[in-house]
């Protein structure tokens, strides 16, 4: 469900084949639920994630927002990444005269191996290689080491660059020293290089790269490539690297196209594949419950009625088998047993990680992480949820409640001269700004500089290893097995067994949900571990 946002409002009830019952209702199940219509399928479906709420914060918000029946028990999914937003390449080597390629020395001089840098006019021939696949634009990840791409690895080969292109390439003063210049180039031919050894870069050992030829149009001040480390290698390490102060000052952005008058067409076009595919599987999850018919007679003390306050309670256990298995759950088929995937596995194995240590974390390092995560180009911050561990959800209300109502970075002592509206000049932009319900689950506002979080209380969370599971709502969704006029959401099977089926003189019932959780895009998903 695309662009979800996460104000909506939903109604409250538990649906009981044809007749409402509210929630409230639910602490007093004997006249609540009328199951003594043996052999009959009640059909919960959507009202099933009205119990327990704030227990299970995941499955409420994902099932009621997100609700996307399949057909299918494995079910596939298309993820699209725009390439405009990919247009860059890390220049890895030069031609520094006619015959001589160069990848071991960082310094881009004019022919003949003179030190100094290109001037204006000057033609340069430059090698590129990307980081990110160019079937379906599958890029690295912060802080994921599983699947890392390196410069120059299969299917990364530059597929957007074309003449009349204009390229900004980061220049440093130094090898591998910080960029403090860049050079444009206006591209007049893209040709597949033979493959590239890199190997002694840490990168691919037969690179698949582009040589750019092109003419300067802007000189820089300094001639050493902004793409190699220290050591004179190119920086390949990309997953390990920090994206908002490293990589985006090493990358070579494409910076516009420049034609002349009355030129012709190009008669080409840049290959672009966004598209790429996923699967997911559903899960068969069985509640069942039985007792003798003489325990289902027997009236007890404080609730007289057991069969009832069992029912309850079996409800409540198995939405929060779905909740735990929608977090936790690894994507495995074991024979005709079917698991699916739970959020944490896939945001673990694919998605951004981030460290949170409450000791340690200040919020310029939490501030920081933010600025990584709700980049523009691969995230937005309204449709994203933060499911928290206590620790966490109490850690952030404090940062939030101090820094909006004590703050002013450098504030000096009183008696200093400084009056309070210059102790306040500079604030630091993290505060509680309200309280909501969303599906009805509390769900607490917090703004950053960066994007709103829209953060919740997940007590699952609780002695974990991960702090806060980040969750973009609009790239996940809750996939129920319905078709062939057949609904395999969550259903109460009464009488599954009985003394008029069996013989048997006793009642047992059963809850079943057949159903998977489907998770995309990677890189709109972070954990904090």
């Amino acid at each position: 469900m695309p662009n979800t946002p996460l104000a909506l409002s939903t109604s409250t009830g538990l649906l009981n084949r044809g007749r409402v019952v509210d929630a409230a209702s639910v602490a007093n199940p004997t006249t609540a639920f009328p199951t003594g219509d043996l052999r009959r399928r009640y059909d919960f479906g959507d009202r099933f994630s009205e119990l327990a709420i704030a227990q299970t914060p995941f499955f409420r918000l994902v099932s009621t927002m997100a609700k996307k029946p399949t057909d299918d028990p494995t079910f596939k999914f298309t993820e699209k990444r725009h390439s405009f937003m990919k247009r860059y390449v890390y220049i890895v080597g030069s031609i520094k005269s006619t015959s001589t390629d160069v990848f071991d020395d960082a310094t881009l001089a004019r022919a003949n191996h003179a030190t100094a840098a290109p001037a204006v006019g000057d033609e340069v021939k430059l090698y590129a290689g990307t980081d990110y696949y160019s079937a379906g634009n599958i890029q690295n990840v912060q802080g994921q080491s599983n699947g890392e791409i390196k410069v120059g690895d299969d299917g990364t080969r530059p597929q957007f660059l074309q003449p009349n292109q204009v390229l900004k390439v980061p220049m440093s003063a130094s090898a591998g020293g910080a960029t403090n210049d860049y050079m444009l180039v206006r591209i007049s031919a893209v040709a597949d290089s033979a493959d590239k050894d890199l190997s002694g870069a840490s990168g691919a050992s037969a690179a698949k790269l582009s040589l750019i030829t092109g003419k300067v149009l802007r000189a820089a001040g300094t001639n050493e490539l902004a793409s190699f480390l220290a050591n004179n290698k190119p920086d390949v390490s990309v997953y390990s690297e920090d994206i908002a102060e490293s990589l985006e000052a090493k990358r070579s952005y494409v910076v516009g196209t420049s034609y002349g008058e009355g030129s012709s067409l190009l008669g080409e076009s840049w290959k672009d594949n966004p598209y790429s595919t996923g699967y997911g599987q559903t899960q068969i999850f069985r509640s069942e419950f039985g007792m003798t018919n003489t325990a289902r007679a027997t009236a007890l003390k404080y609730e007289p009625n057991e069969w009832a306050r069992t029912w309850k309670e079996k409800l409540i256990e198995h939405k929060w088998d779905i909740e735990w298995a929608g977090l936790f759950s690894s994507q495995v088929a074991d024979g005709s047993v079917n698991h699916t995937q739970g959020a944490i596995d896939y945001i673990l194995n694919f998605g951004n990680i981030f460290t949170l240590d409450l000791a340690t974390k200040s919020i310029d390092d939490f501030l920081q992480d933010m600025s990584q995560y709700f980049d523009p180009r691969y995230n937005q911050d309204g449709a994203t949820v933060f499911l928290c561990s206590t620790a966490v959800y109490t850690w952030l209300h404090k940062l939030g409640g101090f820094f909006k109502n004590n703050i002013g970075l450098g504030q000096v002592a009183a008696g200093s001269g400084a009056t309070a509206s210059n102790s306040q000049m500079f604030g630091a932009d993290l505060a509680v700004t309200g309280r909501k319900k969303v599906m009805g689950l509390d769900v607490t506002e917090i703004a950053t500089v960066y994007g709103k979080m829209n953060v919740a209380r997940c007590i699952a969370l609780d002695g974990s290893h991960v702090k806060i599971a980040a969750i973009n709502m609009n790239n996940v969704a809750y996939r129920p097995l319905v078709g062939n006029g057949v609904n395999r959401d969550t259903s109460i099977y009464v009488g599954v067994q009985n003394l008029e089926n069996t013989g048997v003189d006793k009642r047992v019932d059963m809850i079943l949900t057949e159903a998977g959780f489907e998770y995309k895009m990677p890189e709109s998903h972070a954990i904090w571990k």
